[in-house]
């Protein structure tokens, strides 16, 4: 009996350590402010904590701030515009570090990206700063510039 406690407290214990989803991996990680930001704009936080799996390239505050300041309030305000752009930074699936391959890759936008593995990677224009952070629907990689749909 007491094996049997023991192992459903373990079981208990490792459900609780689980990761947190995609939208409270970046609010936890206090980098992801304006995207965060985003994200509520466009009322996509509910399928940011879907059951996904998704893998998101998140660009960070500093990101965001290469976006000269009119042109991103602007489409703060424009929701389809931003829903465009941020669905632009996720691809279905968990795509890990190790199994990104160059070439392009469709985005839940509907656009492709480009991935490139020379010298680093790089998704579009954005190269890739921090890869695998894992949540309990996906995967972030951590971007250094915000990346526009053509």
């Amino acid at each position: 009996m007491k094996k049997i406690l023991v192992a459903c407290l373990v079981g208990l214990s490792a459900l609780s350590s689980q990761a947190a989803d995609i939208v409270d991996t970046a609010i936890s990680a206090g980098s992801f402010k304006t995207l965060v930001t985003a994200v509520q704009a466009a009322g996509l936080v509910d399928t940011l904590k879907g059951p996904g799996p998704f893998t998101v390239f998140a660009p960070t505050d500093e990101a965001f701030a290469k976006v000269p300041k009119a042109q991103l309030e602007a489409l703060l305000k424009d929701k389809a515009a931003l829903t465009k752009v941020l669905t632009y930074h996720v691809v279905p699936g968990k795509v890990m570090a190790k199994d990104i391959k160059p070439g392009k890759v469709m985005t839940v936008q509907g656009s492709e990206l480009t991935v490139s593995t020379m010298g680093g990677v790089k998704v579009d224009n954005a190269s890739v700063v921090k890869a695998d952070i894992v949540t309990d629907n996906g995967v972030i990689h951590v971007i250094d510039s915000v990346v526009l749909p053509k």
